[in-house]
């Protein structure tokens, strides 16, 4: 009963599974746990073709605020996001991405987490808990002040890079917007002339239906674009703690270099 306590507080699996690993293992602890984890994997295998689309996003910086990073890992239920081992997963693959800043996700999966890989410790947890759980998006961003931001238990992630020192709290003002607002590009420079040709074609069929005059359509047209790329473009949005300004007013002198912005 000790080995089978110790081995459910190493696994967190069931006791039967416990039971079943060490009678297999010989008594042998070390052999059980690796007994356990190829199971895990198999179960996880099994439930490769079910839909992980709850999770967690976690974020954080390093100590100079000078880099930020965000790691979205999936389950299959927001029961299991909640759950606290799945949490300190995600945290612990957080830090694996702080310290060791693989570039592709194959990368990632293959990094060294104590003693295992990162996709091994998904897969064992997957077998642990029941669910399918897999590693999603993730970033890392660079900049002279940086700062990450995470909204609704974690169902948003904002990550933000300026181009001057000493702005952590204009950063963090700016992450807070970003998770609100959910802006598309930086700004209307970025927006692909393919889209705002549609747009265009959208307005002026909308317009024409209307019966304004062809003379006045163009005219309309660009007003409505602009109010188009006060919804879709961080500089020219209105910023959320003062309505009477955009973010690009907000600035005083510096620029955003990047933005990334996760949510489930």
């Amino acid at each position: 009963m000790e080995q089978i306590k110790e081995l459910r507080e190493r696994t967190g699996a069931g006791m039967v599974d416990c039971k079943k690993a060490l009678d297999e293992a010989g008594g042998d602890i070390d052999k059980a746990i690796e007994i356990l984890r190829k199971k895990g994997i198999a179960k996880a295998a099994k439930r490769s073709e079910r839909d992980a689309a709850e999770g967690i996003i976690v974020v954080g910086t390093n100590d100079d605020k000078t880099e930020a990073y965000a790691v979205e890992i999936n389950s299959e239920t927001d029961f299991v996001a909640r759950n606290e081992k799945f949490q300190e997963l995600a945290n612990q693959i957080l830090e694996v991405l702080k310290n060791k800043k693989p570039q592709t996700e194959e990368e990632l999966l293959k990094t060294d987490l104590n003693g295992s890989t990162v996709e091994e410790s998904i897969s064992n947890l997957s077998g642990v808990i029941g669910e399918k759980l897999a590693l999603g998006r993730f970033s890392v961003v660079s900049g002279q002040t940086v700062a990450s931001y995470s909204h609704l238990g974690g169902k948003i992630g904002v990550l933000v890079a300026l181009d001057q020192t000493g702005k952590g709290e204009l950063a963090y003002d700016i992450a807070m917007h970003i998770a609100a607002a959910n802006p598309r590009y930086l700004s209307s420079g970025e927006v692909p002339s393919a889209e705002i040709e549609k747009e265009k074609e959208v307005y002026r069929e909308q317009l024409i239906k209307e019966g304004k005059p062809e003379n006045m359509i163009e005219n309309i047209l660009q007003g409505k674009i602009k109010k188009y790329y006060s919804e879709i473009c961080l500089l020219d949005q209105e910023y959320i703690k003062d309505d009477k300004k955009k973010i690009a007013d907000i600035l005083k002198g510096s620029s955003i270099s990047k933005f990334v912005r996760l949510s489930l």
